[in-house]
């Protein structure tokens, strides 16, 4: 991908991203809607909808059975770990602070690191591994509120929302890397996903939800079907950015836009106030981490294209040498 384009793409993931979460803020906060977990089902099942008429073209249509029979188990894993990391990662807000969560989940870019030596054979070198902890140790320091505590049942939960978002990273890179485009990866893992909140949907929401329409009517429906075409779009961007840059540097680029928050409410939102010399510490940190680790990627990449470039050269000039057979 030409680095405009990638760059494109980048900034149109994090304006999809702030939008879907200023519209699920809307629909959870103003309108009181207090169903999350139907509403991340919604969001998905409508996504499927838009996305099966264009699978069903004669283009896609040959190649799902294939795919599925190849990589169901990958593209179950990405299902599964993707709707782990949101429905715990909720459930973790109940019993800690979100400073405390950003905090957890700083370590992201890291753990993904680290599972994808396993799931993706990608070993970091010392240099990426450095640039990486000290990325997180500026993001840890930023949103740092000083003497946070948080219960063991709260931090338990948000470590294993992280662990699911790195593992859901680590596979969705996997996959990627394997010819399997972010349109097909989007709508195979929606049925799965669904299917994992179903019983928390059951147990959890589904009366209320029924209470709740009877009492206030089904106007909130054209929100989060707004809010599901945005979601869908967020989510095949979000594949885009796996793939055209990497399990790693995705997070990496989530981590930086929490500073970009934290600069911006500063600068805009008149809360100068709570900028100390830690965060400004912990932002110049995480800022010089994501720079070095987007130069460290960038030089990799080239060295994978020279070498690549190298071996089709030495392959075709064996060709050439070659004698013919009769």
């Amino acid at each position: 991908m030409k680095p405009v384009l990638l760059l494109a793409t980048i900034i149109a993931f994090l304006v999809l991203n702030t939008t879907l979460n200023m519209l699920n803020r809307w629909v959870l906060g103003v309108y009181r809607f207090k169903f999350p977990i139907f509403l991340t089902m919604s969001h998905l099942a409508i996504g499927f909808c838009i996305l099966a008429p264009v699978m069903a073209l004669p283009t896609f249509r040959p190649l799902h059975h294939p795919t599925i029979r190849k990589q169901g188990r990958g593209i179950a894993a990405v299902g599964f770990f993707k709707v782990m990391n949101i429905v715990l990662n909720n459930a973790s807000l109940v019993y800690i602070t979100l400073s405390l969560n950003q905090i957890i989940r700083s370590a992201i870019p890291v753990i993904t690191a680290g599972i994808g030596v396993f799931v993706e054979n990608k070993i970091p070198t010392g240099p990426e591994l450095s640039s990486l902890l000290l990325l997180t140790s500026g993001v840890v320091l930023s949103v740092w509120e000083g003497s946070i505590t948080g219960s063991v049942t709260g931090i338990a939960i948000a470590l294993s929302s992280t662990l699911s978002g790195a593992a859901m990273l680590s596979f969705s890179g996997k996959i990627l890397s394997e010819k399997l485009d972010v349109l097909r990866l989007t709508f195979y893992t929606a049925p799965v996903s669904v299917g994992v909140l179903i019983p928390f949907f059951i147990f959890q929401e589904a009366v209320p939800l029924w209470q709740h329409f009877q009492q206030n009517g089904y106007s909130v429906l054209l929100l989060i079907l707004i809010g599901a075409v945005n979601a869908v779009a967020y989510n095949i961007l979000h594949y885009q950015v796996i793939f055209a840059t990497s399990s790693i540097m995705t997070p990496v680029i989530g981590m930086i836009k929490v500073i970009g928050v934290i600069v911006l409410s500063a600068v805009y939102l008149g809360e100068k106030r709570i900028f100390s010399l830690r965060m400004l510490l912990g932002c110049a940190l995480a800022i010089a981490g994501f720079g070095a680790y987007s130069l460290l990627q960038s030089q990799r990449r080239a060295h994978e294209v020279g070498r690549a470039s190298a071996v089709g050269s030495t392959d075709e000039k064996y060709l050439l040498q070659r004698p013919s057979s009769v």
